[in-house]
């Protein structure tokens, strides 16, 4: 995948995450895309590590794993915090 198709996956990514766990997080849209992208990878690292599938591009299951790894770093994100 190419940088851009990262970054556009990486701001749906963060949208939905944002969207599922709301709440007042500083850093606005950049962070937004920021944790999308750290969720993309690991996500697809879990998944993989796991058996359970990779992160291969524009698909629902993609982009579900996307999805999750990103809710996980934002749980994660805001813990720290």
């Amino acid at each position: 995948m190419g940088i851009l198709a990262w970054l556009v996956l990486g701001l749906i990514v963060g949208i939905v995450a944002k969207a599922v766990m709301p709440g007042d997080d500083p850093g606005g849209m950049i962070v937004t895309i920021l944790l999308g992208i750290a969720g993309a990878f690991v996500g697809g690292f879990i998944a993989t590590s796991l058996g359970m599938g990779s992160f291969t591009g524009f698909n629902l299951g993609s982009m579900v794993i996307a999805i999750l790894g990103a809710i996980l770093i934002l749980f994660i994100y805001r813990k720290v915090r």
